[in-house]
């Protein structure tokens, strides 16, 4: 049965215009006018909401198996689900065993079947010594690999030293398939390390001095000469540090497949304002100033960065040592799975960029990072993922809305606009509170 769900705001192919989305199936079979419906056809009209093509988060923390009580497939989904998120790929990291090897995969397959709300992909592991386990992980399904150029915080995941980049770069170069790289050096840190200071660890200015962007820049730079050398597809996770943003669009003029994305903290939140002893706001790279956000906007805008996603990275609030509120002993990461829709919509609106703009960085760039063809896009072909929101409309982030395992966020008590109404998984509407588990392992190939 063919049924329309339509609104006057539907963004397709880069518009926003009064739209009927035609369904059958699972996929989407036709976008026609607004009034244009097969005879006797189900409609659920939306009125002035936006509908636009589900949100697919490309850096997301599932932590399982093994780091469950951090977060898990089952709640990761759903809190997915209610911020519009119909697409997730996890990252290989802070799960047990990590996912470098084809057996760690399989593991992880098999513990998020029958969990997942929504559908889900997975990075492998570029780690020292598995090079050449990387042709087989792309063939058991892993979408591509995720590295570390410094110390990861777990040590089940090891970073790659130079020669080991450059080893993993080489046999990439053979694959269409992307390595993503936490770009930092140990140099600039061990350097920054040394200097004294009187600030103690509940003080942020010692944190955020502690990560100084030299160690993003030093890392960007090595990237890019290695990219160029090898031609291997290359993408910087969680860009935080304005000053690299001369070197994305170098890269861009060049034409190198260099890429860059961002996050919602980078984009919202501001050193100047977090308070001491505040580690809920801790991450790698840090929270840098205000000058340096406003920065990373002009370069999301004018096309340096390329997309727009969570990084997800949750733990239990004993990790976060909310009571000591020690920036140096607190784990890092953000927890923001359920709300990043609303947090960059939020900063985006007061800059004048417009939902097509929304749709661009946080659905197509990221389906098309990841491979994944039939996610990111409303038009004909493509699988009926939605994200119906309202983008005037503000609400309130509580405690007992936050559907993540653990409810820490450094969002919380925030007003955001644009709250999500609906969220369609290849045509069926996803209840995100329900125990429905319709979420498949989207492998490499096959999606």
């Amino acid at each position: 049965m063919t049924w329309v769900l339509r609104s006057r705001r539907v963004v397709s192919e880069g518009t926003v215009e009064p739209r009927s989305v035609w369904i059958e199936g699972e996929r989407i079979a036709k976008v026609a006018d607004w009034d244009d419906a097969p005879e006797g056809a189900k409609i659920e009209d939306f009125g002035d909401d936006v509908i636009m093509a589900g949100l697919v988060d490309s850096h997301v923390h599932v932590n399982e198996p093994g780091r469950t009580t951090w977060e898990g497939f089952f709640s990761a989904t759903r809190a997915a689900a209610a911020g519009g998120v119909t697409t997730i790929v996890d990252m290989p990291l802070n799960s047990i065993p990590a996912t470098v090897t084809v057996r760690a995969l399989e593991e992880k397959a098999a513990a998020l079947e029958g969990q997942c709300a929504i559908d889900v992909g997975l990075w492998g592991g570029a780690v020292p010594g598995n090079d050449r386990e990387l042709g087989a992980l792309l063939d058991a399904g892993a979408l591509g690999f995720k590295a570390f150029l410094v110390d990861s915080g777990v040590p089940e995941f090891d970073w790659l030293r130079e020669s080991d980049l450059a080893l993993a770069m080489e046999t990439l170069a053979d694959w269409d398939a992307p390595l993503l790289v936490h770009a930092e050096l140990p140099g600039p840190l061990a350097r920054a390390a040394a200097l004294p200071t009187t600030l103690d660890a509940r003080d942020y200015q010692r944190y955020l001095r502690s990560r100084p962007p030299e160690a993003e820049i030093e890392a960007i730079d090595l990237l890019m000469r290695e990219c160029a050398r090898t031609s291997a597809r290359t993408h910087v996770v969680h860009l935080s540090a304005a000053d690299a943003l001369e070197r994305l669009g170098r890269a861009k003029e060049n034409d190198l497949p260099f890429t860059a994305e961002t996050t919602p903290h980078y984009l919202k939140l501001e050193a100047e304002a977090i308070p001491d002893g505040a580690t809920a706001f801790k991450c790698a790279p840090p929270i840098r100033e205000h000058e340096n956000r406003e920065r990373l906007w002009k370069g999301l805008k004018d096309g340096l960065i390329d997309l727009v996603v969570t990084d997800h990275s949750p733990c239990t609030p004993e990790l976060k040592k909310l009571d000591l509120g020690d920036f140096e002993a607190a784990w890092g990461g953000i927890a923001s799975l359920q709300f990043g829709l609303a947090v960059v919509w939020t900063e985006a609106r007061a800059r004048g960029a417009s939902i097509a703009d929304m749709a661009r960085w946080m659905s197509e760039a990221p389906a098309k990072l990841a491979g994944l063809a039939r996610k990111g896009h409303v038009r004909a072909g493509a699988d009926a993922d939605f994200v119906v929101w309202r983008p005037e409309a503000d609400f309130t982030v509580k405690k007992e809305c936050i559907l993540h395992k653990n409810k820490v966020t450094p969002y919380e008590g925030q007003t955001l606009f644009g709250p999500t109404i609906a969220t369609y998984l290849r045509g069926e509407r996803v209840d995100p509170r329900a125990e429905k588990a319709r979420g498949r392992w989207l492998k490499r190939g096959e999606s």
